[in-house]
């Protein structure tokens, strides 16, 4: 029982006002961050490879110099996505890196607005029937979708991914007033975590544990400063 409550919470101590790395085991690890101690002890890692960028969908620009290895952890390969209108070029390199990673999965970073919500649950239902079924699909979300996006929208992603990770954080701070956001997570109809910025403000809402679909935390880790 013990066992199981720490998988879950991916955290071995009660959530601290400000969010200490220590205190967790799955982290993103971004370009130009440099990797803290608490990588090595990690269990999960989301690494940031390449990025599609807003200028041309033709290429999958690399934002990491060499193939991470991580054999003893669960490894994801994050893709940073301005757009949604891929080249040839992009889904060869994707499908190429995921397999020199030895990847447990892909994450696709896109800032997909809650208006915009089914049209890209669309984009990820082509993504998914693109990908090797080996390959497990993640997705970041925003806070605002549990609380005020269309059920129907929410709907479309049960199948196509397995987790949402609701970033809590615009840059290197907490958003205020992420408990009220939170509160209605449960509406997401597929596993999600909560990813929370390393140094930011954090107190765990009342009821988060209970939410049947909720798999943990992710830290955003960030250079001392």
């Amino acid at each position: 029982m013990i066992a199981a409550l720490a998988l879950l919470g991916g955290c071995r101590k009660s959530a601290p006002d400000r969010v200490r790395a220590e205190d967790y085991s799955s982290f993103f690890l971004w370009a130009g961050v440099r990797p803290q101690p608490v990588v090595a002890e990690a269990k999960e890692l989301y690494i940031l490879d390449g990025e599609v960028q807003r200028e041309s969908g033709s290429a999958l620009v690399p934002l990491r110099a060499s193939v991470p290895r991580h054999p003893d952890k669960r490894l994801w390969l994050v893709v940073r996505a301005a757009r949604l209108d891929w080249g040839p070029g992009v889904w060869r390199k994707l499908e190429r890196d995921l397999g020199q990673w030895q990847a447990y999965g892909l994450q696709l970073d896109f800032d997909a607005s809650t208006p915009g919500l089914a049209d890209y649950a669309r984009f990820l239902k082509e993504l998914r029937a693109r990908l090797p079924a080996r390959y497990k699909l993640s997705v970041t979300g925003l806070m605002d979708w549990s609380a005020n996006a269309d059920p129907a929208a929410l709907a479309q992603l049960a199948g196509v991914v397995d987790e949402v990770v609701v970033q809590s954080y615009q840059g290197t701070e907490t958003i205020p007033g992420y408990d009220r956001y939170l509160a209605r997570l449960a509406r997401v109809p597929v596993p999600h975590k909560v990813a929370l910025v390393q140094g930011g403000q954090w107190r765990e809402p009342p009821g988060l544990r209970v939410d049947p679909l909720f798999r943990g935390y992710v830290v955003f880790l960030v250079n001392p400063g």
